[in-house]
């Protein structure tokens, strides 16, 4: 996967070291000076199997990532955690709802 702007909005150019977590269904990718994976030299980023299947991410799927620069934090989530965290916020919204 390669996310070029969100990258440089996080100073992370190739050869910088992060450390991947799966958490909540999602990969939470931070800055760490001892992390095991690296950015490619085209500014890919390793998503290794073991994580993407902690979240459910498989190829040619749609993701949604954010970069929380203040964080210095990438979290990318599945389209399909996505669309459930939305089907679940309109049900609340729906459920509150008051007719007339």
């Amino acid at each position: 996967m390669t996310e070029r702007g969100l990258l440089r909005a996080l100073r992370w150019d190739p050869g910088h070291r992060i450390a991947i977590n799966a958490q909540d269904q999602m990969l939470v990718i931070a800055s760490a000076r001892a992390g095991q994976h690296v950015v490619g030299s085209r500014g890919e980023l390793p998503l290794p199997a073991s994580a993407r299947q902690m979240c459910a991410i498989v190829p040619g799927q749609p993701l949604l990532l954010a970069a929380l620069v203040a964080h210095d934090l990438l979290v990318i989530h599945p389209a399909s955690t996505v669309a459930r965290l939305l089907a679940d916020l309109h049900a609340q919204v729906i459920g509150h709802r008051h007719v007339g």
